[in-house]
């Protein structure tokens, strides 16, 4: 259609002919406008403009035409756009693109101006802002960038003249930057690593081939190490960090090299790299782990390594570790609601009963996992919310009207699903309780399902739960469903973790459809239940997508032990690594799914698990518990060999 299009508009140009004449539409206009821009054509692109004066998305082709001009355009011309088209998205990206350029070029007054105004800054320009605080000699400005340090561990372009102004004043020093790179090890961020060794006092600052070494071939390096290297820290810090390498892939040789080098390492050195073992094997499922972050004695633990620290000992079902790990937390990751839940499940554990109700009540009621788990822990059978009345047709007209929503629509209507989906979020802004149902009950109305539950979603006071857990497709969902004796409350919460039922859904690794199928699992699936002349164009067939998808869950939950939450993660990570993940002796169900070691996938299945809750009660009308559904994974055996083929 495009390709026509291009022709079209070429012959059109050719013969000098007026785009008016011809019988175009303002949608085919608005698509050929946006090609002329990525291609960088301005003729075409003011041409188009001229015909396009009027149309709902007339400031996207505005907002293009200075985009191709940006650099040579005066800021009175910008700021009549940004007056033309105030709160809205294209504005915002406007503004972020101008004061991207003024901030490179240092012109901090129009920059101040326009950076008061951003109603979402991004990081670059936050840095941006700091940068012109420091020009204008606002000491404060180091006082703000100094929980930067530790925070960006791989900063946009624009933060390493803050950074590097902390070492030139003198507030970050040898320690601190051996600090960073520590976290930026352990955060996987190497080349950024190697950046920060610059900052570095030169007696301290490691050779770049030396360097490079202990991130690739960390064993090789540190066996080479002479026997005593106490007096020198260049050589005591290389070698935890090639322990801390070693770890990733190996935490028992890590360990061993450990013992054998920490004569020479000073205590806080060891401690931290005792940390990173117990961290890499609590994630491994390690039975030493505990042990060996208990080598490292009070030691500061890194966010990360305090989670998978409680997610040892929930493991090990040693609550006291639970509970003093999760009290010495930075106050901000205490917070977390998983934390708060499984802070009172070791106040239980440990008889302070009114203490731990006190933290569950604090959760319970939060329409997620730990809420779940928070009210049946308090036995508080989940339900759905009262319904809220629907939206009137006053009020879906006035949401409607909304300009922003208007534009996401039309975006929807062009195929054009990204840019809609920015549009509409933008939108969502401020609006209250009714505004939201009725841009759920819009979006609905549209088929546009996945932004009815963004909407319905963001309620605070008023809630439909039948619009935040939409059962679309329902004539073919639930005959699936049956056919394969599947729970479809399960099937419908795994669906609305996949694809938010977009039917045309494509993941970034080329899943596909409402069950966000993998190529290679669709054709073993076609072929195992004999499915003819299958191919993978089909796979987003909707009828097709359900039966290999719903197929493809009997097939996993057969392997699994019938168990939803194996099985759950096994249609996300693969059944063998489903399998894997359980424990020696049974093991709680919220704990394994605590536990799983990617957090995509352990995510993935606490979101899975919630929703099939919530789908249950609107389905049966009757409360639910997650932990019913959660239940007990049982013991790894000797001879798993049962679905081992399923890929």
């Amino acid at each position: 259609m495009k390709f026509r299009h291009s022709i079209f508009f070429a012959l059109a140009a050719w013969f000098l002919v007026p785009i008016s004449a011809f019988s175009v539409t303002a949608d085919d206009q608005f698509l050929v406008a946006r090609d002329a821009a990525r291609a960088g054509d301005k003729v075409k692109l003011e041409r188009l403009a001229s015909a396009l004066q009027g149309y709902e998305l007339e400031g996207y082709v505005d907002y293009w035409r200075l985009l191709l001009d940006l650099k040579e355009t005066d800021p009175a011309t910008v700021g009549a756009f940004l007056e033309r088209n105030q709160n809205t998205y294209v504005a915002e990206k406007l503004r972020i693109d101008w004061l991207r350029q003024v901030g490179k070029q240092q012109r901090w007054a129009e920059f101040d101006a326009d950076y008061a105004r951003l109603a979402q800054p991004e990081q670059s320009l936050a840095c941006y802002a700091l940068q012109s605080r420091l020009a204008r000699g606002d000491a404060s400005a180091l006082d703000d960038a100094l929980p930067l340090w530790l925070a960006l561990l791989e900063p946009p372009e624009p933060c390493y003249p803050v950074l590097e102004a902390l070492i030139v004043e003198k507030r970050v020093l040898a320690n601190a930057v051996w600090a960073r790179i520590r976290s930026q090890f352990e955060a996987n961020k190497i080349a950024a690593a190697m950046y920060s060794m610059n900052y570095l006092p030169a007696s301290q600052t490691p050779d770049k081939k030396v360097a490079q070494s202990i991130a690739d071939k960390p064993l090789p390096w540190l066996i080479r190490l002479p026997g005593d290297f106490s007096g020198n820290r260049l050589q005591r810090e290389l070698a935890v960090l090639a322990i801390q390498r070693i770890a990733r892939n190996d935490p028992r040789m890590a360990a061993e090299q450990l013992q054998r080098i920490s004569g020479s390492l000073q205590a806080g050195e060891k401690g931290w790299a005792w940390t990173q073992i117990g961290r890499q094997a609590a994630q491994g499922h390690l039975p030493e782990a505990m042990a060996w972050y208990r080598q490292a004695g009070d030691a500061p633990l890194s966010d990360d390594a305090a989670e998978w620290k409680v997610r040892a000992a929930l493991r090990a079902q040693d609550w006291g570790a639970v509970r003093s790990t999760i009290e010495k937390m930075p106050p901000a990751l205490a917070e977390q609601s998983a934390w708060v839940y499984w802070l009172g499940r070791a106040y239980r554990a440990g008889g302070r009963l009114a203490e731990a109700d006190a933290l569950f009540a604090r959760i319970a009621g939060q329409p997620d996992f730990y809420g779940n788990l928070a009210s049946d822990d308090l036995g508080r059978p989940i339900t759905t919310p009262p319904k809220a009345a629907p939206p009137s047709k006053a009020e879906l007209a006035q949401t409607r009207a909304n300009p922003g929503v208007q534009r996401a629509l039309a975006f929807f209507r062009l195929n054009l699903r990204s840019e809609g989906v920015r549009e509409w979020n933008f939108a969502l802004r401020g609006m209250s309780d009714r505004e939201l149902l009725a841009a759920s009950e819009i979006a609905l109305r549209a088929d546009i399902y996945d932004r009815a539950i963004a909407a319905a979603d963001r309620t605070r006071q008023e809630h439909d739960y039948s619009l935040r857990y939409l059962a679309p497709f329902g004539d073919q969902v639930r005959p699936a469903a049956r056919e394969q004796a599947l729970d479809d409350a399960w099937v419908y919460g795994l669906m609305r973790q996949e694809s938010r039922f977009i039917t045309s859904a494509r993941s970034h690794v080329g899943a596909s459809g409402l069950m966000q199928l993998m190529p290679a699992t669709a054709k073993w699936v076609a072929g195992k239940i004999g499915l003819k002349d299958f191919n993978q164009a089909r796979v987003n067939d909707t009828e097709i997508n359900l039966l290999l998808g719903t197929s493809y869950m009997r097939l996993v939950l057969e392997s699994l032990d019938n168990h939803p939450v194996l099985a759950s993660a096994a249609y996300n990570a693969g059944p063998g690594r489903a399998r894997k993940w359980r424990a020696e002796a049974p093991l709680e169900g919220a704990i394994y799914t605590e536990t799983i070691p990617f957090s995509e996938t352990r995510d993935y299945v606490k979101k899975v698990m919630s929703n099939s809750v919530y789908y249950s009660a609107l389905f049966d009308g009757k409360p639910q518990t997650l932990k019913s559904r959660l239940g007990v994974i049982a013991p790894r055996t000797g001879g798993e060999a049962k679905g081992d083929d399923l890929p």
